[in-house]
Order: structure tokens, then C-alpha cells, then sequence
């Protein structure tokens, strides 16, 4: 996959007027937090509480503090790259962030309502395999957007090794 920006520099757009990129941010803000809403229709249930887990796995509060920050940090970053590039020249950093929020969408169901938690550890390689370089490429086009992303790689990383961990404890 070719990340470069062939875009020259003075080819980037003037930003949007501030009343209509904020509605964008609103947009951007309600569409990523619809991941966790999908979440929401699969919370932890007795089965959760009862899989074995490492010593390390976090605390149940811990997880809706660092989402939110997350998802928060996500919607913003995709905002930049929007602002600063807009549709035509933003398509392939706006199209990654939109497969990788669908993949972690796909997540809590996999995990919490269909109990599988082997798929839902092939889910977040996936979401791994498009975030990474995601990343790359909001940082080549803004870089405040691929510093944003940053954390939520760190802890798709963090997830991972814990899914991976709690499928070999549980198998």
C-alpha cells in the first residue's frame, strides 16, 4: 500500500469556514462513538466474569475512561485530516479510519455476545493490520492526527495480547 501523499503542498485547500468544520467534528465525534454504542448492545455479562484472567488483565472501571479518551482523540484526529486535506484529497486516510472503526465495532459482539473469543482475536490483528498503517499516513498528513492515534494503537496492542491471553487461558 502506497501511503505517500502525492498532493504538493500548495495544492492544500484553505480550511473550511469554523461554523461548518465544527459540524463535521459533531458528525465525526457521533459516527466514531457509534463503535462503543454497538458495544453497548453486548456488555460483560457472567460469562465474562467468569473466564480465567492474567493477573494483569485491568480493572472492569478502567475500560470506559480510557475508550472514551480514545474515541474522543480518534473522532479529532479524523477531523484534522479532513480540515486540512477535506474529501478529495483526504479519501484514503478517512477510508482506513472508517474500516478501522468497523473493525472495532465488530469487536464486542465477537467477544461479549457471540463468546468467541478466538475471532475476536483475528478481529483486532485486523484492526492491528489496517491501524498501523492508518497512523502512518494521518501522521504524513497531520501530524497532531497520527500523535492522536498513537495511544488507541498502543492500546489495540494492549488488547490484543490480553484477547490472546485470555483465549489461551480459557480454550
Amino acid at each position: 500500500m502506497n501511503i505517500r501523499s502525492d498532493v504538493p503542498i500548495d495544492d492544500l485547500r484553505q480550511p473550511p469556514p469554523l461554523g461548518k468544520s465544527l459540524y463535521v467534528l459533531l458528525g465525526l465525534v457521533v459516527v466514531t462513538f457509534l463503535a462503543p454504542a454497538v458495544g453497548g448492545f453486548f456488555p460483560p455479562d457472567d460469562w465474562y466474569a467468569a473466564l480465567r484472567k492474567p493477573d494483569w488483565n485491568p480493572p472492569n472501571w478502567l475500560f470506559g475512561p480510557v475508550w472514551t479518551a480514545l474515541y474522543l482523540a480518534m473522532a479529532v484526529a479524523a477531523w484534522l485530516v479532513w480540515r486540512r486535506w477535506g474529501v478529495r484529497y483526504g479519501r484514503l486516510p478517512l477510508t482506513l479510519y472508517f474500516v478501522q472503526l468497523f473493525l472495532n465495532a465488530i469487536w464486542s459482539p465477537l467477544f461479549f455476545g457471540w463468546h468467541l473469543i478466538g475471532l475476536a482475536l483475528v478481529d483486532l490483528l485486523m484492526l492491528s493490520l489496517v491501524l498501523l498503517p492508518t497512523v502512518i499516513i494521518f501522521y504524513r498528513h497531520h501530524r497532531v492526527a497520527g500523535l492522536l492515534l498513537g495511544p488507541y494503537l498502543a492500546w489495540v496492542g494492549f488488547a490484543a495480547v490480553l484477547n490472546f491471553e485470555l483465549w489461551r487461558m480459557n480454550r
